[in-house]
């Protein structure tokens, strides 16, 4: 049941992320008046990219905050904000970054879960 929660929430991200880019895409497509081959391939992997990207970081994130669930044996928003912080510290060690901007990005990972918890309560 997790393996599906985390595709389906990962392939979300990956269309919202490809409508994204396609939409950044098409706006500077209109601003220049054309498209060339090599424009359309450039768009075309960018929006491969971004989807990619996105969807594994909606991936990473419902496991760590399940995991943090299942650790702590309850269901509130500190799960939001301890699998955001774990998400924000693992996507930010991927990509190679040093020990400031791991933190940073953790504590941006678990204020942005945190919010988005808090206004999934409020609706």
């Amino acid at each position: 049941m997790l393996i599906l929660c985390i595709w389906f929430v990962g392939f979300l991200y990956f269309q919202v992320a490809v409508a994204k880019a396609a939409a950044e895409e098409v706006y500077h497509v209109v601003k220049k008046g054309s498209i060339s081959t090599n424009s359309f391939e450039h768009s075309l992997k960018k929006m491969c990219k971004e989807g990619v990207y996105w969807g594994s970081v909606a991936g990473v994130y419902v496991g760590m905050e399940y995991g943090v669930a299942k650790i702590r044996g309850t269901r509130d928003w500190k799960n939001a904000t301890l699998g955001g912080a774990l998400t924000g510290a693992v996507i930010s060690l991927a990509g190679s970054n040093n020990g400031d901007k791991i933190v940073m990005d953790a504590i941006a990972g678990g204020a942005i879960a945190t919010a988005a918890e808090f206004i999934n309560y409020l609706t």
